[in-house]
């Protein structure tokens, strides 16, 4: 299984998966020029493209669905909240709305021969939805724009190879930044955006001997920092009561302004 992030952040999120001459994306908040672009490095344009699995309705996951759906015609998979939202935005234009494929929260389903499974999240959006990717043996979730996580998705997370996982906020940062008042709330609640220190906790949760890549994605560029990203996340590895150290894990980030190096699973 490869594994690719084209874009990672409030301006956009892209991330491409791909295995054994299938390829899917997670979420198309940028332009398909930027997104070919992506995809060229992997020797890949978006008519190599199955399906867009949208996670929720915003406009950072889902700006170029009019155009892929327009130029491309790839099936784009959203649960019915996120269909709806989707479809009121009117900035994407007409398309050709029988494209949508309705999916549903813990109902698995194959494209392409991987398996995937959608997981409820808690974000101020319609229907939210993470993902968890199974192909080959390998294992591989994406996990941004939630406001907490609870058992439920901590189960559902257990035995990944690799995640790509939201660190958006340095707490501190965002406090006495200027966002206005009603936004630091918003970010900082239940359906908000997880900070590095949440992060750095969920992850911590989730280490096992097998886990291989650990990527931190949707920094804000405003309230943070790659070393601040890293340095919290991995402080909170170095605290938790288990045997790893941060220092014998690969973790990486998710830039948001170009595409990650791809790894395989």
């Amino acid at each position: 299984m490869i594994v690719k992030n084209i874009a990672s952040g409030s301006s956009g999120n892209v991330t491409l998966i791909g295995d054994s001459g299938h390829n899917i994306l997670i979420d198309c908040g940028i332009t398909c020029k930027r997104i070919n672009e992506g995809l060229k490095e992997e020797g890949l344009s978006l008519s190599d493209i199955e399906a867009v699995l949208v996670t929720h309705e915003h406009i950072d996951h889902v700006a170029a669905v009019g155009v892929i759906a327009r130029k491309y015609r790839i099936p784009i998979y959203a649960t019915q909240g996120t269909i709806s939202g989707i479809r009121s935005l009117r900035s994407l234009g007409d398309y050709d709305s029988s494209l949508f494929v309705t999916i549903k929260a813990d109902e698995p389903f194959t494209v392409g021969g991987m398996n995937i499974k959608p997981l409820s999240i808690f974000h101020d959006s319609n229907e939210p939805v993470c993902y968890r990717i199974e192909s080959s043996g390998k294992s591989f979730a994406i996990v941004t724009d939630l406001g907490e996580y609870n058992d439920y998705l901590m189960e559902n997370l257990a035995g990944l190879d690799g995640i790509l996982i939201e660190a958006n906020h340095d707490v501190r940062m965002l406090e006495v930044g200027p966002y206005p008042y009603p936004l630091k709330r918003r970010i900082l609640g239940k359906y908000g955006h997880l900070s590095n220190e949440s992060s750095g906790r969920l992850i911590a949760q989730l280490l096992h001997d097998d886990i291989k890549y650990i990527m931190l994605g949707h920094l804000s560029k405003e309230n943070n920092t790659i070393d601040l990203a890293r340095l919290e996340v991995e402080t909170e590895i170095a605290l938790a009561d288990n045997q790893y150290r941060p220092e014998d894990l690969d973790i990486r980030i998710a830039m948001r302004d170009r595409p990650s190096e791809a790894f395989e699973l």
